[in-house]
């Protein structure tokens, strides 16, 4: 088990240990993250990089990735037992491929093979936000199954069932954020309308509230809390939106936990605790409801915690 306050971090090589290494890649819209883990669960070499666009733009990031973490622990890309890799769009782990991933200018990519080609390296794939569900429930030591809910500039989430992941046919389960509920029916960029996604999203934000600018989520609470009344209507809806989420989870799989990820969970602690209010006042109309407990499950990923890359490392073995 990988400590939870990552206590345990080391230059870790082969020369220090007989363990097998392990890599966990994080492939982002602007950023690659990726980490050394070795057998113990000890944290090693990091290396973040900057995204290249296309399939070859994606290829050569994670070579290099990989290139510079066996550098910095003093060994060849070859020596690491496996990589896993965390990637948005329809993944389909089974293949090693990864489809529609428009944030990365990639249609469908053979990762896994053809970067087993490039570096000798065995290669497992896992859809990003499935990736970082399985981290969180290693790292926050969650047992049993565990929602996980990226609120990032999209909404979907990630489903986790005693440590293994819930990915669905084709990798498509956790598509939450496509859920056609909400009242306002604002048309969705999926081709519907009424996406969760379009009220509990950083995109949602910024179309409630352009004068939140590039990040409203960063300036969202202290707008909020000078009385900006547009700032206000944007955090409600997105708190119900939210809210309405956990709730569409919570009554799907009954999860033993719950937990708010993605970079939108920065907010702190106006929209836990509003998510959780109004989650209690749904709870207090509704017996039905308030047997989920859900207001008393919800917990947040705590800030640092590298849980994307350490369950893409993890990908392999579970």
């Amino acid at each position: 088990m990988i400590a939870a306050d990552q206590a345990q971090r080391s230059a870790t090589a082969p020369g220090d240990s007989t363990g097998k290494l392990f890599v966990g890649m994080d492939i982002g819209g602007t950023k690659t993250a990726a980490v050394v883990i070795d057998e113990a669960g000890n944290l090693g070499a990091e290396t973040l990089l900057p995204t290249a666009q296309g399939n070859d733009g994606v290829l050569n990031t994670a070579e290099q990735a990989l290139i510079a973490l066996a550098e910095q622990t003093g060994c060849a890309v070859s020596d690491f037992t496996a990589a896993g890799i965390g990637i948005p769009g329809q993944v389909d782990s089974a293949h090693g491929i990864v489809r529609y991933a428009y944030n990365l200018s990639v249609q469908s990519l053979n990762l896994a093979s053809l970067l087993k080609e490039r570096t000798g390296v065995d290669i497992a794939i896992e859809n990003d936000v499935t990736a970082a569900a399985v981290g969180a429930a290693h790292l926050m030591q969650l047992n049993g199954s565990v929602a996980y809910i990226n609120l990032g500039t999209g909404l979907s989430a990630g489903i986790v069932v005693d440590g293994k992941p819930w990915r669905g046919a084709q990798g498509l389960a956790g598509e939450v954020g496509h859920l056609p509920v909400d009242p306002r029916n604002r048309p969705c960029p999926c081709g519907q309308r009424g996406c969760l996604e379009t009220v509990a999203s950083g995109s949602a934000l910024k179309a409630y509230w352009p004068a939140g600018g590039e990040h409203p989520g960063w300036v969202l609470a202290a707008a909020v809390a000078d009385g900006d009344a547009d700032a206000k209507l944007a955090f409600d809806l997105l708190v119900e939106g939210a809210a309405s989420t956990v709730r569409a989870m919570g009554v799907v799989m009954a999860p033993d936990a719950v937990v708010i990820g993605g970079g939108l969970r920065k907010i702190g602690a106006p929209l836990l605790d509003g998510i959780r209010a109004q989650l209690a006042a749904w709870e207090a109309e509704s017996p039905f409801l308030s047997g989920f407990t859900l207001s008393q499950k919800l917990q947040v990923l705590p800030e640092g915690m590298p849980a994307a890359t350490v369950g893409a490392a993890l990908s392999p073995r579970v």
